[in-house]
């Protein structure tokens, strides 16, 4: 399906409620093709709540949903998800730690959690062998190693090289930096900046605390806070001061050098 056709997400007054509690209230929000989206906001926000609508995980109590231009409600959620991949900890928490990281990489093919449950093709295993050299992490030893003994950053680089490996046509990432050390950061943030700069990734979207996690080519943000959208648009125009003091709560200065950001209190 030509993903150029439709918005990859379209929202319309869509809202969760829980226990009397709106955990997104009335949110409207659209992704295009080819946008490379940061969702900002404090805790309790609304931002994983979002993603988990958005990766057709959960039905809201009310609005409307569409993603790779399928209405939620009309389609077959277990064949949408197919075609959106997540990377998030809960997802390498249910990895087995034995496994090799190779493997792992290959898991995503089927969006599975073994190897064992499908065959693969040595294309396959030459994908998932260039996934990870992509990342900075190539030959037969690094791949043989369990991916329970990685540190926090070779971990979240194979999550990424797995959610790859099964051509998504949307990509969701829940704070994917979170965690990781100075090194480990800035090196999952360059992997990250190239796959934002590649015409032929689909379109993603970062969850994150922090702007200093948002990565060179991210094109557009959404602010949240109170499961609200505060602000939404070309992330120029979103992530001022004004806005970001609004979505924390806290007045602070937006500045942006080299392609990446950065906020203090002032």
């Amino acid at each position: 399906m030509d993903t150029s056709e439709y918005q990859a997400v379209r929202l319309e007054g869509v809202s969760v409620v829980r226990d009397g509690t709106a955990l997104l209230d009335d949110v409207s929000w659209e992704v295009g093709p080819g946008e490379r989206w940061a969702l900002l906001g404090p805790n309790g926000s609304g931002k994983t709540t979002l993603l988990r609508v958005v990766s057709a995980g959960l039905w809201p109590t009310s609005g409307t949903v569409e993603i790779l231009g399928e209405r939620l409600g009309r389609v077959d959620m277990r064949e949408l998800r197919k075609r959106i991949t997540v990377v998030s900890a809960s997802v390498g928490r249910n990895l087995r730690p034995a496994q090799a990281a190779g493997e792992v990489v290959l898991t995503g093919r089927h969006a599975a959690l073994e190897t064992w449950w499908h065959e693969y093709t040595d294309e396959d295993r030459q994908r998932a062998a260039g996934l990870l050299a992509g990342a900075g992490f190539g030959g037969p030893v690094f791949a043989a190693r369990a991916f329970g003994l990685l540190s926090e950053g070779e971990r979240q680089q194979v999550l990424l090289a797995r959610a790859l490996m099964g051509n998504p046509e949307l990509i969701l990432m829940d704070e994917p930096a979170a965690g990781l050390d100075l090194g480990a950061r800035e090196r999952l943030l360059g992997r990250l900046a190239e796959l934002a700069a590649d015409p032929t990734v689909p379109p993603m979207i970062l969850v994150t605390h922090h702007l200093e996690e948002i990565p060179p080519g991210v094109t557009h943000a959404a602010l949240l806070r109170g499961g609200r959208l505060v602000a939404a648009g070309e992330i120029d125009s979103v992530l001022t001061d004004a806005s970001v003091s609004s979505a924390f709560g806290v007045d602070v200065s937006v500045e942006r050098r080299d392609g990446r950001w950065a906020a203090r209190a002032r």
